[in-house]
């Protein structure tokens, strides 16, 4: 142990040996001065600002994919890395340039070319001067958290092509022109509106283009009932949402502080200090007080209260963090966590259902953000509602034409046979694990043989998954497969019978729905040696659609029979 100790100290004193020659070296090519080191700092300070807003990325997957059923956990991450890989390259090509161009239209739109317009290293070094590439990704992570925020209110019902349009859309172009009326000197710039970090720019365009989705989308099934009461719908995990918030608590100390732009200096320095302080606050109070009215409202405390009124505060300090006290930051995150509350009852009246409190959290209290910098801020009023009112408008009719034309042409909901299977396997063809073949209640027909007969069927495919992802190899895969199509086989007799014994009218229809099923079944089984897992998509309209759409005919026939 000894030897290991000295070994171990031997290297870390030759890796700070080869470090200090580095230093030299680079020392004597380039003296280090003041303004060499304002630079460094500044620019190396966004570089970590950036990467921690790079990081609610998991974050907003993480609160995403705890409050939706497990059913849909890879469709929650898999829109999550479309807004990032997507947003991000068409924020490159045509996005940074329009949010910070030259203006080519009276303040309303601006166009500074493709890409990074000014990609070679800056020449003049100095405290607050940004070399172009770090100045493009910290404005890059911007886009793609606005982009981000809509995957959570339409999770589980989204076409996953219309998501993608979505995103390219909304990053390409709504949110570059809205954020170039603000931070490229547009026309709300030149007005006087004050948004320091981005309540309205980035927030407020999220969450109303969430509002347009869910009022387009219509809800989810079982959301609503008819007589106008909801329905709680539980998600797969909590701890997943409670983890997600802390990561985006976290990553917002890239957002605001960050914001500062420069780091270096003692005025600079106490700013970003303030800031990240006052963000403190507005998080913890806006979380106390959601809590506290939830708690009031529903006679239980609610975590999910809790979780949103804690990204509520933080929404809504972000316009405001660097120009009110810390009381007046505390004042802001209260009445944030008030509002997300009755933001989400009020939804909640409106029968439009938002999975995650998209509107409440980014929308709502992104208006609440701009106007508390005029209120407490000191930045003029007028402007401040001008701004609170303009940037939202143009974010939700924006993204209400689009929803309203995918629908139009049947692309923006998936459907209802899709949604009740879950869109990991309608969508994607895999699943998270074996759960998707987990009998669930909503599958009962409530005819027990048939329901016993599924139940089976479910077990045998849950079988092939495991068999698929572990080490028994292709023969248990096919062994399984043989034996799924063996009994599907069985179920498609024993289902006939019962539907002539009940008189059922579309007898004759299923009969060649089973016919094509057991084609494509045995289909299935002659490619699974070459590729194990091709039953899976298969399976999604073979049991879960066919149980959930096609059988819920015949069994609501029956049921309509034994009431009478």
């Amino acid at each position: 142990m000894s030897g290991l100790i000295r070994s171990t100290k031997l290297g870390v004193v030759a890796f700070t040996a080869v470090l200090f020659a580095f230093a030299i070296a680079a020392a004597a090519a380039e003296p280090v001065t003041a303004q060499l080191a304002y630079y460094a700092i500044d620019n190396l300070g966004l570089l970590a600002a950036a990467i921690l807003v790079l990081a609610m990325q998991p974050g907003f997957a993480l609160l995403e994919a705890g409050l939706n059923p497990a059913s849909n956990t890879v469709h929650c991450l898999f829109k999550n890395f479309i807004d990032l890989t997507f947003g991000l390259l068409l924020y490159f090509l045509i996005g940074y340039g329009l949010m910070y161009g030259t203006d080519v239209a009276g303040g309303w739109l601006g166009w500074g070319g493709f890409g990074i317009p000014d990609a070679d290293p800056v020449k003049a070094l100095g405290p607050g001067v940004l070399n172009p590439q770090v100045d493009w990704l910290f404005q890059a992570v911007f886009a793609a958290t606005a982009a981000t925020i809509v995957g959570g209110a339409v999770a589980g019902r989204m076409n996953l092509h219309a998501y993608a349009i979505y995103t390219v859309i909304i990053t390409g172009l709504v949110y570059p022109i809205s954020g170039y009326w603000k931070w490229g000197g547009g026309w709300l710039d030149q007005l006087g509106f004050y948004d320091f970090a981005g309540s309205l720019v980035v927030h407020s365009v999220g969450g109303f283009a969430a509002l347009a989705a869910v009022i387009t989308l219509g809800a989810r099934r079982g959301r609503f009932n008819a007589d106008g009461s909801s329905n709680r719908m539980p998600g797969s995990s909590i701890v997943l949402s409670a983890l997600g918030v802390f990561i985006l608590w976290i990553g917002w100390y890239g957002f605001n502080p960050g914001s500062q732009l420069a780091f270096s200096g003692s005025l600079n320095t106490n700013a970003t200090l303030l800031i990240a302080v006052n963000t403190t606050l507005a998080a913890a109070t806006g979380g106390v007080l959601a809590l506290w009215l939830s708690w009031l409202m529903e006679k239980k405390p609610q975590l999910l209260s809790l979780l949103n009124g804690i990204l509520a505060g933080l929404v809504g300090i972000t316009a405001n963090c660097d120009s009110v006290t810390n009381i007046e930051a505390i004042i802001i995150g209260a009445v944030a966590g008030i509002l997300v509350i009755l933001g989400a009852r009020l939804l909640e009246k409106l029968r439009l259902d938002d999975a995650v409190g998209a509107w409440p959290v980014h929308g709502l209290c992104g208006i609440w953000g701009g106007l508390a910098a005029g209120i407490f801020g000191g930045h003029p009023m007028g402007a401040q509602i001008i701004g609170s009112i303009a940037i939202p408008v143009w974010a939700f009719s924006t993204m209400f034409i689009l929803f309203s034309i995918l629908k139009k042409f049947g692309m923006l909901r998936v459907s209802a046979s899709k949604e009740l299977a879950g869109l990991d396997l309608a969508e994607h063809g895999e699943v998270e694990d074996g759960s998707a073949f987990v009998w669930k209640a909503e599958y009962s027909m409530h005819i027990p043989e048939m329901d016993a007969q599924h139940q089976k069927l479910l077990a045998i495919a849950r079988n092939i998954t495991e068999a698929a992802r572990s080490e028994l190899g292709q023969s248990t895969v096919k062994m399984n497969l043989d034996k799924l199509v063996e009994y599907t086989q069985t179920h498609f007799r024993d289902e006939e019978e019962f539907m002539a014994k009940i008189n059922y009218p579309g007898l004759e229809k299923h009969k060649k729905i089973h016919e094509n099923l057991t084609k494509k079944a045995l289909e299935y089984r002659e490619q699974v040696t070459t590729n194990p897992s091709a039953f899976q998509d298969f399976i999604a309209d073979w049991l879960i659609v066919h149980i959930l759409h096609e059988d819920r005919k015949y069994a609501q026939f029956a049921s309509r029979l034994a009431q009478k």
